[in-house]
């Protein structure tokens, strides 16, 4: 059982879940609750302290997020940032207003480095701020312990209830000391100890397993991605031959997936993996669909229809393990907060239903940088840790358009001349993700003496710590010639190649 928890409460932040991160890079396990959790929850969940995200509103709004204020009365740290912050002035009777002159981006605040928050802090210190709102007036069981130029109070404390609040956002990589002073809140204020680690949660996780498996069978789908792998490595290290694996090529997969998954991990773990090929069955459904929530669908279900089959052919299975991780249960959960969906993800609610299985998701509480690292523990190769994410839609959300098979092995020799160029130039593991993309446009064309009038293939490469947000990767460009002519001369229908130079937010890293 895990001791000491930081709960992070959401009020709309496109920070939050990083917030959460920057905890866990500590050693300390955090979670994400949405602002109105009932005060119950709050109390089992036992948090040696509460971090207040920030969010869009303002206080004042008519219909701002407000926690349940009993938060404050129980007895354990605060540390509000951003809305946070404001909602703390303001719940604590202090004085809110709209800012003369908003800030967003870099500034400079100056602190009272005699604060634990700020120990180790230089008294003058870069910080990334984004609101339109500031404190004018502290609560009078507070006092300012920083600010700008323009926030007369950047920072606020009272030391003796533990509660503490900062303007600016110390979770960004764009404040430098911003990772030190949430060190300071964990440990000093807190008084965490980092004791969470991938090894204890291998430990307990595997432990878990058998207790609730026993001497059950269990199936997975893998899909060549890391999240599928580190689930069934995981599982299978818990109970061994009671698992069976089901790979399911749905016709929108990489070149080359099914193959390399099942090689790899039958002959480093003697799994039994069971592989179907179901491709006509999915592109027929697909025939005709351009909208990419469809398309989502369309694949989801059918897969679980396959999946079914396949396992119904197991004698004896009652649960069902999959790769959800924490950033999908909490886009995909209806959170009570104000967080919107951003896309739908698998749900196997039906499948769970009709054959009365029970779900297993041992990596729900983790972030996708934490499984490569519990893959790596696992002894998981390389070349499955480190691949780059691929969508579960696949390829069907990478042509832009109706899917079909001449779209798709388009888009597919494409994307492998991307990753082929890409991992000459020793830049794979330095990217987030570099494919491509078919676009639902034609393009005037000039080859031999002939004019063509062919595809457009857009190649999207990123960096980033965690997919939430991501910066174009700047591709030196004899490598970007590289890819486009190749692009260009192998593969047959395209005679223009454009490169996506957009960053997360507001873009998202699939184009659909």
């Amino acid at each position: 059982m895990r001791k000491e928890k930081i709960l992070v409460l959401d009020f709309g932040s496109q920070y939050t879940q990083l917030i959460a991160r920057r905890v866990r890079e500590n050693k300390v396990y955090s979670e994400i609750f949405p602002f109105n959790t009932r005060i119950e929850k709050i109390k089992n969940f036992n948090p040696k302290g509460i971090i207040l995200s920030g969010g869009p509103s303002s206080v004042y709004d008519t219909k701002a997020p407000i926690p349940d204020s009993a938060l404050f009365k129980l007895g354990i740290p605060v540390l509000g940032i951003c809305y946070g912050m404001q909602l703390m002035a303001y719940l604590f009777e202090g004085k809110v207003v709209k800012a003369q002159k908003r800030e967003y981006g870099k500034a400079e605040i100056t602190v009272n480095n005699r604060i634990a928050l700020f120990k180790g802090i230089p008294t003058k210190t870069i910080v990334w701020m984004s609101h339109g709102d500031r404190i004018e007036q502290c609560p009078s069981q507070f006092k300012p312990i920083a600010y700008t130029a323009n926030s007369p109070i950047a920072a606020m404390a009272n030391k003796k209830m533990g509660f503490y609040a900062l303007q600016f956002h110390p979770e960004v990589v764009h404040t430098p000391r911003g990772f030190d002073i949430l060190k300071n809140f964990l440990f000093k204020i807190c008084g965490c100890t980092p004791t969470w680690t991938i090894k204890s949660f291998i430990d307990t996780a595997t432990k878990e397993i058998k207790e609730k498996v026993r001497n059950k069978k269990v199936v997975c789908g893998i899909s060549g991605g890391v999240d599928s792998a580190v689930t069934a490595v995981l599982v299978h290290r818990s109970i061994k031959d009671q698992l069976t694996c089901i790979f399911v090529d749905n016709g929108v997969l990489r070149a080359g997936e099914a193959k390399k998954v099942e090689d790899t991990l039958r002959r480093h773990f003697d799994m039994n993996i069971h592989c179907v090929d179901a491709s006509e069955r999915f592109l027929n459904k697909l025939y005709g669909i351009v909208d990419p929530e469809m398309k989502r669908k369309i694949i989801g279900n059918e897969f679980i229809k396959v999946f079914e089959e396949e396992a119904k052919k197991i004698k004896g299975v009652r649960f069902l393990a999959q790769g959800t991780l924490y950033p999908d249960v909490i886009e995909s959960v209806p959170f009570k907060g104000p967080s919107a969906t951003i896309k739908s993800h698998h749900n196997v609610g039906g499948l769970l239903k009709r054959m009365k299985l029970k779900l297993i998701e041992p990596l729900r509480e983790l972030f996708k940088d934490e499984v490569r690292l519990l893959g790596k523990e696992l002894g998981i190769p390389d070349e499955i840790i480190n691949r780059h994410p691929f969508p579960g839609p696949g390829l069907a959300i990478r042509v832009i358009d109706e899917v079909t098979h001449e779209r798709c092995d388009i888009v597919r020799k494409a994307d492998a001349i991307v990753l082929e160029e890409i991992k000459k130039a020793g830049l794979y593991t330095e990217l987030w993700q570099a494919f491509a993309v078919l676009l639902p446009v034609k393009s005037v064309g000039v080859m031999g003496d002939e004019r063509t009038y062919e595809n457009v293939i857009a190649v999207r490469a990123v960096k980033s710590l965690d997919g939430m947000t991501a910066d174009w990767a700047r591709i030196p460009y004899d490598i970007m010639g590289k890819i486009s002519n190749r692009i260009i001369n192998e593969v047959n229908g395209v005679n223009r190649v454009v490169y996506d130079i957009s960053s997360k937010p507001p873009s998202t890293i699939e184009w659909e």
